[in-house]
């Protein structure tokens, strides 16, 4: 029963250390989540800034507004010397 002690406190210790790391790991997926969720939020709000900046809703079709947003991003690729067809 002595030779128990050790091993179940080292089990225990082993035990420790995982559910530290676990935690440790599901505090750094849920700082990324919350950096992804602050791009999509980003990125939507331009979306909507470029549709509007495009037409208002009655102006143009939808497929018209969308063409021309299309066309902006190509562009906004292209100077910043990505290839939008390569991708």
């Amino acid at each position: 029963m002595a030779n128990e002690t050790p091993t179940h406190d080292a089990r225990l210790r082993d035990l420790e250390a995982e559910a530290f790391r676990t935690g440790r790991t599901l505090a750094e997926h849920s700082e990324q989540l919350t950096t992804i969720r602050d791009q999509q939020r980003t990125a939507f709000g331009n979306i909507d800034s470029l549709a509007n900046a495009v037409g208002a809703p009655g102006d143009r079709s939808i497929a018209q507004r969308l063409d021309t947003i299309e066309r902006v991003l190509f562009a906004l690729a292209r100077a910043q010397g990505v290839d939008p067809d390569a991708v």
